[in-house]
């Protein structure tokens, strides 16, 4: 079989292939530095500042007490590498943009004629870049996620599924349009994609989303010697998947592979997991989800009970689309929940396809195609909202480009803006929680912050070939501060341009020593 790609997975002594932009870990706060808060950061924070491990890296932090100016600052005016922490920017735009309230309606039009339950004609799914059309959706009308999400699995150990169905919001529309009436298709089913053109971003967001346009693959181990077992998610045709994976003794290697074909379809895992090892996971990308979510479609209509004449597999055609659909055609539509709840799983997971795509959503806004048009209705926001725009750099909505930069003054201020809006505990509510959940949950877990730090996380990874060893870009974290006695801070802490000698030393010793700044700073509040 042909293979288009060999997805290396990041282990825990190393990491394979080039840059990797993970959850950014970062804290926010706003306005001047202050006179002399340098000085006493130095003093509370210096013995994790001072590690040789950071001898040629730059640390930045700013905490700031909302009605009463700067605390603790260091280097907060200079410009760091953000990671994720540039999510904060693009979530906060959109939000604005669209209302935290917001909901995605996806509609399915009848576009032909009715003859009793027959329709001579097309169905046509009008994708509205709903990031999750209904495969995280719990039953509270919620999106749920996990703190390591499946969108991680190839790069990072530990990733897990949530339990809901991907193929839900399409299992719903196709019941709607057997309740409508029709239960035969005298034509074809289309995906009309025309909400924003395809961006040249990574990860690339598209009108129509499902399973975050991934295919799941989970191998759990059997006996030594025996073939894994292998589950996988959505199965759509024509995708296939094939497991060469054996199971070894207890304590052998785990190490599983990931090749697909050109298109996508046709899928092969091959390597070894030890028989005391807990299932994992890897993905593999959705090629073309329009044709994707067109074959689910039509294959949930039959289960529905709708007969499609056209072909189950194949292109998605939108040539003949109506420039506009008559009043009345629709025949089913989707509900998502409140963007609020978007930006939840975007913060608390640090969702790289969302994050994108709220750079198209902005742009939608405007009446533009172009996702790069949603970068001034940002900007818009940013200079409304009391942020210098001119100490903020983005290239993408995520924080994965080399461009990318902030200061801290600048998150500073964006998490100020929020304390004086009437969704400002809403907002707080949607960051990773120190300790607890989200790309913070198991941090610093002895530490006196647990539960009163609220922050976005922000990583930028990559291996040194040169040297062997990982070179970290970024660690950052910003976000809100509840001190012991009930008050509320803004803050940014983070590191830039340092070296360590692995994973585990980047988890165990950077990771937990930007998670331990923003308790100590937690701690330090009055």
């Amino acid at each position: 079989m042909a293979t288009k790609r060999h997805v290396r997975r990041i282990g825990r002594t190393g990491l394979a292939g080039g840059m990797l932009a993970l959850a950014a870990l970062t804290i926010a706060g706003g306005g001047p530095p202050g006179g002399g808060a340098g000085g006493d950061t130095q003093d509370i924070l210096g013995r994790i500042l001072d590690k040789p491990i950071y001898a040629h890296a730059q640390w930045g932090v700013l905490e700031e007490d909302p009605q009463g100016g700067v605390l603790h600052e260091l280097q907060s005016d200079k410009f760091f590498i953000p990671g994720s922490v540039a999510k904060l920017f693009t979530v906060s735009g959109t939000w604005h943009a669209l209302g935290g309230d917001h909901r995605f309606t996806t509609p399915v039009h009848a576009v032909g004629t009715r003859d009793g339950a027959g329709l001579h004609g097309d169905l046509v799914l009008v994708a509205q870049g709903d990031l999750a059309l209904g495969g995280r959706v719990t039953p509270e009308g919620t999106l749920d996620f996990t703190s390591l999400d499946h969108t991680y699995a190839n790069d990072l150990p530990g990733a897990t599924l949530t339990p809901e169905d991907p193929l839900a919001g399409i299992d719903d529309l196709a019941r709607q349009i057997r309740q409508s009436g029709i239960s035969r298709v005298d034509g074809d089913v289309v995906i009309d994609t025309r909400l924003f053109e395809t961006p040249a971003l990574d990860p690339t967001p598209t009108p129509l989303i499902i399973n975050d346009n991934l295919i799941d693959l989970l191998t759990t181990p059997t006996a030594p010697g025996r073939p894994a077992e292998l589950s996988w998610r959505p199965q759509v045709a024509p995708y296939k998947v094939v497991s060469q994976v054996t199971t070894v003794a207890a304590g052998g290697t785990t190490d599983i592979q990931v090749t697909a074909s050109e298109d996508g379809t046709q899928i092969t895992l091959s390597g070894t997991i030890a028989a005391d090892a807990a299932p994992v996971l890897r993905v593999s990308p959705v090629e073309d989800p329009a044709a994707f979510g067109r074959t689910a479609l039509i294959e949930a209509l039959a289960r529905a009970g709708v007969t499609v004449t056209a072909d189950q597999v194949g292109a998605n055609d939108e040539d003949g689309l109506p420039a506009a659909y008559a009043p009345g055609s629709d025949v089913a539509s989707y509900v998502s929940p409140p963007f609020s709840q978007y930006a939840r799983l975007v913060l608390k997971v640090s969702h790289n396809l969302g994050a994108n795509l709220d750079l198209c959503l902005m742009a939608v806004t405007a009446g533009s195609t172009d996702c790069e048009a949603g970068f001034p209705v940002l900007r818009a926001f940013l200079e409304a909202a009391g942020v210098d725009s001119t100490q903020v750099q983005l290239a993408d909505g995520r924080g994965g480009d080399p461009v990318d930069r902030a200061t801290p003054v600048a998150v500073n201020q964006l998490l100020r803006y929020w304390l004086h809006t009437p969704d400002a505990e809403v907002f707080r509510d949607t960051l990773p929680v120190l300790g607890e959940d989200g790309t913070l949950d198991g941090f610093c877990t002895g530490c006196g912050g647990v539960g009163k730090v609220f922050a976005k996380t922000g990583t930028v990874a990559g291996f040194d070939a040169l040297n062997g060893r990982l070179a970290v870009g970024a660690e950052t974290v910003a976000g809100y501060l509840v001190t012991p006695s009930g008050e509320i801070r803004t803050f940014f802490a983070g590191v830039n341009n340092l070296a360590v000698a692995d994973l585990d030393a980047f988890i165990s010793q950077v990771i937990e020593d930007v998670a331990e700044a923003s308790s100590i700073l937690q701690q330090q509040g009055g």
